[in-house]
Formats: structure tokens, sequence, C-alpha cells
């Protein structure tokens, strides 16, 4: 009689290796930058962390309050202070490797308060006329636009 085939243990992590490294030393790093004493770091602040998969490298995303004219004293400060970011990690994170650290600002967040700014300004999108095919404006909106569009008619006739 053969015996029945376990099923697999079930795997203890609900995400993959990556992304709780990632996780991890984002972590790890933003912690540290409050521990750095340089006043380009005061108001940076850790958005991402992409690390290959040999986690041979990662890269860092960043914003700032500064914006983009402050990314290049950032840049400088990070790089300075790399190999004491890398130390911290590889204290605090159960890793065989740490990975070699290079920084890049966040594009993507700066993109989408680019798009934000751009929606909330009157200036950019024109107003849009109203249509009786509108599925958007309520019957209401219609007949106060009519209302508004149309002369006042004459009462001394």
């Amino acid at each position: 009689m053969s015996r029945p085939r376990r099923s697999p243990a079930p795997s203890t992590h609900r995400y993959p290796r990556t992304a709780r490294l990632n996780e991890s030393l984002r972590e790890v790093i933003a912690e540290e930058l409050t521990r750095i004493d340089d006043e380009r770091l005061d108001l940076v602040t850790i958005t991402a962390i992409d690390v290959d998969a040999e986690m041979n490298r990662a890269i860092v995303f960043f914003d700032s309050l500064a914006g983009e004219e402050g990314d290049a004293d950032i840049l400088e400060a990070l790089n300075k202070h790399r190999v004491r970011i890398q130390g911290s990690i590889a204290r605090q994170v159960r890793s065989k490797k740490t990975p070699i650290l290079s920084f890049r600002p966040d594009e993507v967040i700066r993109s989408a308060e680019h798009i934000e700014r751009m929606l909330q300004s009157k200036d950019i999108l024109p107003d849009r006329p109203v249509s009786d095919d509108d599925p958007y404006v309520t019957p209401r909106a219609r007949v106060s636009e009519l209302e508004d569009d149309e002369p006042a008619d004459e009462l001394d006739d």
C-alpha cells in the first residue's frame, strides 16, 4: 500500500522575497537618514527601492520638498553617506549580500504631482459646453445653463 502524497508545505510569506527585501531596505535606509547629521537630507523621503534578482544592486528612489532644484545637493549627500547606509543595511538585514546602492529621484511621484497641478489649474482646461446627450450633466445643470445663455425678455412692450 502506498502512502498518499503530502501536500507541499504552505508558504509563510504572502509576497515574494524581493518585495520583502525592498520594504526592509526602505525602512532601514529611511531610519538611517534620520541619524545622519546632514541638513541636505532633512526633507528627503525614501519612496521605493528596486533590488535586482541577484541582490547585487539596489536603486533607491527618493523625493523631497526641495523638488527638482534640490536633487543635485541631495544626490551628493546620499552618495557621500552611501557606505554608511550600506553598513547599516549589512547590520540590520539578514541577508547573504548587501546590495550596492544607487540613488535616483522618484519621477513617478513628480509626474503625478505635475498631472495633479494641471488638473487643478483653470487656465489649462477650457470649460466644456453642455450638450443634451451628456450623461454627466444633470437636467438641473442644463436648465441653469440655458437660463444663463438666453437674453432676458423685455417686459416694457
